[in-house]
């Protein structure tokens, strides 16, 4: 072959050599197009969910691999709430509001997490997730022990402290998650606002024109709404000068000119009920970490022109039971909603603001803002005092008053259908009267009494603790504080506790110094 042939011909001769010779890297392929290299694996975060309640997380997973993790925050709980981790957080969030917040974790560590809401970490909002696996946070072999582990927090010497005097102070409150303010009721009509400690001069709402002080009767209850710290919304509880001492829930709001002022003209009426007599008002509200608010009326009458209970066991009426509400979102014409999941909401003859029923005078009841359960407080006729409780706090519960006063048979023309037993009564020895229901402890300073529920008489002024586990109040005892003339307990916006006195004193619940 001539060379000018031959350079002619080298383009298709050097073609099929190489493809002869099955030539692959980087050349063009014998056949086809040529195949994309494969795309490199995109790793994606690992999730996790978070779940926060009024004042507790839950996490869907307690340790993550190293990498991106994306956490989706939903608030189930009755007031706002954050996540905040590694120097990132979500947004505050709403109750039913929810929020993704992506973080990159470079190394195994033990990363804290917590809410950001001024005292909400203290009540328990907090926690430490595993990245990885870190090293251990000691490098010494502790030795073994010799004793058996315990649960139980050492017991932490209390002491009373007095943060003022005022007129029949009836409850303790204030907002949620707020640190600074104290919100004192006085049963003729006044609340009065303590800022740092100080008592301000002028009263934060006075409703003395409408509200009657007689006996039992009088301003008897205070709660703020979830939403407080924007909405300014808060509710009065207190029998009226109308007959026999009407029972209102009234809602107001804090005034725009003075955020330590009420607003007098905001009287927004949420609830009237008719008396039958001048006592056994109840009095207590409260929201719940459901976000609705719960109401105990009496069963307004100790025998004086009814026989005793003669309204307990009704469901057409709305005396003798514990109410549940939403004056949050009202319902067209309607001051508030009712909850499609009350037990007897549509139920013919009966009121669907009933949660629980069959109660004489639950002056004071509570639910604990971790584990949502109940705790009433029934004072008795004249043999027996009573606490109930309800785990998880599910309604449509009848607590049996007029056919048991405690745990003892009362003799009634009634008929009490699946009545619940309380879990602890007691007698009237030893000078007691009438029970005063309290608190379930939250307040971290407390350790030894974490979970356990207060109370007290008011005559003896002795205040118990205890204990419930399955449903059971276990070691009752006494915790060596008394308060004559006690009549209420109390919880601040960051899970301390007080105690009222009718003789005017205002308590908080302390560790000894």
């Amino acid at each position: 072959m001539s060379d000018r042939l031959l350079r002619r011909s080298w383009p298709a001769i050097a073609v099929l050599a190489l493809a002869a010779a099955g030539y692959q890297a980087g050349a063009i392929p014998a056949t086809g197009p040529a195949k994309p290299k494969p795309r490199p694996k995109v790793k994606l975060p690992t999730a996790v969910r978070v779940v926060a309640r009024d004042f507790t997380y839950a996490l869907s997973r307690a340790a993550v691999p190293v990498g991106r993790v994306r956490f989706t925050v939903v608030n189930r709980g009755g007031v706002a709430h954050d996540f905040a981790i590694a120097g990132r957080r979500t947004p505050l969030l709403g109750p039913g509001k929810s929020a993704v917040l992506t973080v990159a974790f470079a190394r195994a560590a033990r990363v804290a997490y917590r809410c950001t809401v001024p005292g909400h970490a203290a009540l328990g909002m907090k926690g430490t997730l595993t990245v990885g696996r870190p090293a251990p946070a000691t490098t010494t072999r502790p030795a073994p022990s010799t004793t058996a582990p315990t649960t139980t927090a050492a017991p932490v010497p209390l002491t009373l402290t007095k943060i003022g005097d005022f007129v029949r102070p009836i409850f303790v409150t204030a907002p949620p998650g707020d640190p600074n303010h104290l919100f004192v009721a006085e049963q003729r009509g006044t609340v009065q606002e303590v800022v740092d400690g100080q008592v301000r001069p002028a009263p934060f709402l006075d409703v003395t024109d409408r509200v009657l002080e007689v006996s039992e009767r009088g301003f008897l209850g205070l709660a703020f709404a979830p939403d407080y710290a924007t909405s300014g919304r808060f509710y009065a509880d207190f029998t009226d000068r109308t007959g026999n001492g009407n029972l209102n829930v009234v809602e107001y709001r804090r005034s725009a000119a003075d955020p330590d002022q009420a607003d007098p003209y905001s009287a927004r009426q949420i609830l009237e009920i008719e008396k039958p007599w001048e006592n056994h008002n109840a009095g207590m509200i409260q929201f719940g970490p459901d976000g609705y608010l719960y109401v105990a009326v009496g069963d307004g009458d100790s025998g004086v022109l009814h026989p005793p209970g003669t309204f307990a066991q009704t469901l057409d009426d709305l005396i003798g039971n514990i109410l549940r509400i939403d004056p949050l979102h009202p319902t067209g014409s309607a001051p508030y909603s009712i909850p499609d999941s009350n037990p007897f909401a549509g139920r013919a003859g009966a009121r669907g603001e009933i949660w629980d029923y069959g109660f004489r005078n639950p002056w004071r009841f509570s639910i604990d803002p971790v584990t949502g359960d109940l705790y009433v407080g029934d004072a008795g006729e004249g043999e027996r005092e009573e606490i109930d409780y309800v785990a998880g706090n599910t309604g449509g519960l009848n607590f049996g008053w007029p056919c048991f006063e405690g745990t003892v048979a009362h003799p009634t023309a009634k008929t009490c259908p699946d009545p619940v037993a309380p879990i602890y009564d007691y007698d009237h020895g030893g000078g007691r009267c009438a029970v005063i229901g309290g608190v379930v402890v939250r307040d971290p300073r407390l350790p030894s009494l974490a979970g356990r529920y207060l109370f007290g008489d008011y005559c003896d002024g002795k205040i118990h603790s205890t204990l419930v586990t399955d449903g059971k109040a276990g070691d009752v005892v006494d915790t060596g504080l008394t308060l004559p003339t006690l009549d209420s307990f109390g919880v601040d916006g960051i899970g301390r506790i007080y105690v009222t006195a009718t003789d005017g004193g205002v308590y908080r619940l302390d560790p000894a110094p």
